[in-house]
């Protein structure tokens, strides 16, 4: 057993303040005001899909992030998998993304019938390489009618799905360009970096739309739910309007226009999400917090820690080390947990899971080392 190991261990078990039993990878901390606006919901008796909390939270997201309008769903997978809709993507049709994320991102790509092509992340964003695609679309990919066909394929790549990985923002800048030269779509998979910053500026917030997650993992929970937010009306409007099976209002009548989808946010967790919005910003500076005590750490123990990116603010929702080779990462897993303190390894890479083998994808080196050395540490805010 390395003394790294030991010195990693004792530094959490010090930093939670907890010298025995377990420690969560990442837990919610309620700490505002829950469980008055919860309980608040319940004597209103509006805890479904309508009630003032749905409307409070949507405003208080437009607010923070500064986006014109905002749709609460009851979870991230759903807010994007109407983001892919709403964004134009179609059956057949091939969809950008990363082999390095959660298995969200690709399902979702799924559900609306497209398929996922796999572009490697990058080791300083952890996202998306905007390097890496700009090589493929130039290699691999040819103009047709102003749209980007996959040469041998034939598939039309309708978007670009980057996720902001462990909450640390994408090259947006680089992969926006790159985007609008091809007049493929841009949309963010946010799910992990609520408050994180590019440039100034919140994630969520570049592309055409984009979509949070505000699992009861995340920086900020509402138990199960997430959000849809866009810049363009027409667009906030229909997502708005699918979420709610796509029903035209009248006083009695049921009347539906389109196949829609019972993907609302109900208020129960629209209270917990309101009361969680005020403490963001508390939160975010805990996170930091420990993060710079994390580099400090591994700065001495000579490890690499995973900070962010140039020209970024990240949320540092999970904090990530990465071993020399996965021999000594598969060591400290089995080390730490046997101490009850949950770290995980990063997500099987997309393109070797079953489901997603067959799909077209570029050089993905980068990912595959990341994958072998990286270790997502205890993250959860303390107070």
């Amino acid at each position: 057993m390395s003394e790294k190991f030991k010195d990693i261990t004792n530094f959490i078990r010090e930093y939670y303040n907890k010298p025995n039993g377990s420690i969560a990878l990442h837990e919610p901390l309620f700490i505002g005001n829950e469980r008055k606006y919860v309980l608040d919901s319940i004597d209103s008796t509006f805890v479904s899909s309508v009630g003032k909390y749905v409307d409070r939270f949507e405003s208080m997201v437009m607010d923070y992030t500064g986006a014109s309008h905002a749709v609460a769903t009851a979870n991230g997978s759903l807010a994007l998998h109407i983001a892919l809709i709403v964004a134009g993507v179609k059956k057949d049709e091939l969809v950008i993304t990363q082999p390095m994320t959660f298995v969200a991102t690709c399902n979702v790509i799924s559900y609306v019938g497209a398929e996922p092509l796999f572009i490697d992340n990058d080791r300083k964003t952890l996202g998306l390489s905007a390097v890496k695609l700009k090589e493929f679309l130039e290699k691999n990919c040819t103009t047709k009618s102003g749209a980007t066909f996959h040469r041998l394929s034939n598939k039309r790549i309708s978007a670009c799905l980057p996720m902001h990985t462990f909450g640390h923002p994408v090259d947006l800048e680089e992969i926006i360009e790159i985007c609008k030269s091809h007049n493929i779509v841009l949309v963010e998979d946010a799910a992990e970096s609520i408050g994180s910053k590019y440039r100034g500026k919140q994630t969520g917030t570049f592309g055409l739309v984009s979509a949070f997650s505000l699992n009861g993992n995340k920086t900020i929970t509402s138990g199960g739910g997430g959000v849809i937010v866009t810049n363009n009306e027409s667009l906030g409007k229909l997502a708005k309007h699918l979420t709610t099976q796509a029903k035209v209002f009248h006083p009695w009548e049921f009347n539906h226009d389109q196949i829609g989808y019972n993907y609302r946010m109900p208020n129960l967790n629209a209270a917990l999400a309101c009361a969680q919005m005020e403490m963001l910003d508390k939160f975010l500076d805990k996170k930091r917090e420990l993060a710079i005590q994390y580099k400090s750490l591994f700065d001495r123990l000579g490890l690499e820690f995973a900070i962010e990116p140039k020209n970024t603010c990240s949320n540092y929702w999970l904090n990530n080390v990465l071993f020399p080779n996965r021999k000594e990462r598969d060591e400290f897993l089995a080390y730490s947990n046997a101490q009850m303190i949950s770290t995980r390894a990063v997500w099987t890479l997309m393109n070797k899971l079953p489901m997603f083998a067959h799909c077209l994808s570029g050089d993905l080196s980068d990912a595959e080392e990341m994958e072998d050395r990286m270790v997502s540490l205890p993250s959860s805010v303390r107070i």
